[in-house]
C-alpha cells in the first residue's frame, strides 16, 4: 500500500483523558515515527469534579490535557462544548469542521459508535462527519490545506472492550505498545484531577491500573505484553487498507 504523504494524526475525543486511556500508546508510536500529533476534545471536562466549580475544573483539565499531549510532542485542542451536553448539532459540526480544516489529518482516532456514555457516541459522530467532509472546499470558510481528504478512521476500544450491552468488541487491528506503555501511563497520570473524581463518582481508585490491565488483555490476544485495539471504519469513500497494520505490523 502507498502510505499517506501527509503524516498528521488526530485523536478526536469527548473529554480530557479519553485519548490517554484509548490510544495514547499508538499516538506515541506515531510520534516516534515522525507523525504530527493532535489531541482534541469536544468538552473541557467541566463535570469531572465533586469539589470545584465548572470554570476551575475546566481550566485544570485542559491544562492537564495540554501537558499530556506535550509529552509526545503533540498539540491539544478543545471545542468548548459542555460535559454531558455534547450533541451532533449545527454549532458542534461547524466547530469540528473548522478544527479538521486547520489540522488536515490523514489519520483519525475516535470513540466507538456505541459506547457507555452518550458524549462519547456524539463525539464519534462528529469525528466521522469531520473526517468525511472537511476536505470539501465549501465545508468551511477556512482554506483547504494541501493533503486534505478523507483520512483513515479508527474507532478506539470502549472501556473493558465491551459495548453498552456488555457484548465483546471484536477488533480489526491491534497495535503493540509494550515499549510505549510507560509514556502512555505518564500521559494518563498527567490528568491528576481525575483520580479523586473517579473515586467519588465511579468508586474507582485504580486510574492507571485499570488502563494497564486492559492494555495487557489486548496484548495477550496478539502475544505481546501490551497493545491497543481498534475497529477500522471502512465505509464508502474511506480507505480500506489497514494503515496501522502497514506501519506497525499486521496482527
Amino acid at each position: 500500500m502507498k502510505l499517506p504523504e501527509s503524516r498528521i494524526a488526530l485523536a478526536f475525543m469527548a473529554h480530557p483523558d479519553d485519548a490517554e486511556f484509548c490510544c495514547a500508546g499508538t499516538l506515541a508510536r506515531l510520534a516516534d515515527a515522525g507523525w504530527e500529533i493532535h489531541i482534541a476534545t469536544a468538552a473541557p471536562g467541566d463535570c469531572g469534579t465533586t469539589t470545584e466549580n465548572s470554570w476551575a475544573i475546566s481550566a485544570r483539565r485542559t491544562a492537564e490535557a495540554a501537558q499530556a499531549a506535550a509529552l509526545i510532542g503533540g498539540h491539544y485542542h478543545c471545542l468548548d462544548e459542555r460535559d454531558g451536553f455534547v450533541v451532533y448539532d449545527r454549532t458542534a459540526i461547524r466547530k469540528t469542521l473548522d478544527l479538521f480544516r486547520q489540522i488536515a489529518p490523514s489519520l483519525v482516532f475516535a470513540h466507538p459508535a456505541q459506547d457507555y456514555m452518550l458524549d462519547h457516541e456524539q463525539a464519534s459522530l462528529l469525528a466521522r462527519m469531520g473526517s468525511f467532509l472537511y476536505g470539501a472546499p465549501n465545508a468551511s470558510v477556512l482554506p483547504v490545506r494541501a493533503g486534505s481528504g478523507i483520512p483513515y478512521l479508527y474507532y478506539c476500544d470502549p472501556p473493558e472492550g465491551i459495548d453498552p450491552l456488555g457484548r465483546p468488541v471484536q477488533p480489526t487491528t491491534w497495535v503493540e505498545i509494550t515499549g510505549q506503555l510507560p509514556r502512555k501511563t505518564e500521559m494518563l497520570a498527567a490528568h491528576a484531577s481525575q483520580r479523586q473524581w473517579l473515586l467519588a463518582h465511579h468508586g474507582m481508585d485504580e486510574y492507571l491500573e485499570s488502563m494497564q490491565r486492559h492494555a495487557a488483555k489486548r496484548g495477550g490476544e496478539i502475544g505481546a505484553a501490551a497493545a491497543e485495539a481498534f475497529v477500522q471504519h471502512r465505509g464508502h469513500a474511506y480507505p480500506h487498507d489497514d494503515l496501522l497494520a502497514a506501519l506497525f505490523g499486521r496482527q
